[in-house]
């Protein structure tokens, strides 16, 4: 019940009866939510050296702890639950851990994809997809901590060119 809980059925979102697919679904990378496991590490031996003490101070330190693991909790399982979906038609985004939200772009309305790789990203392999679209609001501008990032845009590419959404040059003759 619980694992069914945490993915977000990314397919039910599929249009179906129109031919659409899931090309590839991407989940976070891990360094997207390290500092939420790291804030969760911190927290239970807080809250179990709580019990060493009595008084006001036991309560101050089970609270703070408590919170802390429950903030950090919460923001590992809303990290694991965003998931990036690029499908033969569109591209969109599901995240959300009590509530979801879900944004999405057809392929025929990007214009422009910018790859951002921060240095840590660079060691890490991972980037950020910057969508500039037809439209001046959009669903999807930003996807960030995406693993693979260069796999990830020459898949991308990929499927906007099958899709026939991309001009394709002639080859040259070197003239030898």
């Amino acid at each position: 019940m619980l694992a069914s809980w945490l993915d977000p059925h990314v397919d039910q979102y599929l249009l179906r009866d129109q031919g659409e697919y899931v090309v590839r679904e991407v989940h976070k990378h891990w360094a997207a939510s390290v500092l939420a496991w790291a804030r969760l590490v911190v927290a239970v031996p807080v809250v179990v050296s709580a019990f060493a003490y009595v008084g006001p101070v036991r309560w101050v330190l089970l609270v703070a702890g408590l919170a802390l693991g429950g903030q950090a909790l919460f923001r590992v399982l809303d990290e694991y639950r965003d998931r990036f979906v690029i499908t033969n038609m569109r591209v969109f985004r599901v995240h959300g851990t009590f509530s979801t939200q879900r944004a999405s772009v057809p392929l025929g309305r990007i214009l422009d994809i910018t790859v951002k790789k921060p240095l840590l990203g660079r060691l890490l392999n991972y980037g950020h997809f910057v969508f500039e679209s037809a439209a001046q609001v959009q669903g999807i501008s930003e996807i960030r901590f995406v693993a693979d990032i260069d796999g990830r845009d020459v898949l991308l590419q990929d499927t906007m060119q099958r899709a026939g959404l991309r001009a394709t040059a002639p080859a040259q003759d070197d003239g030898t």
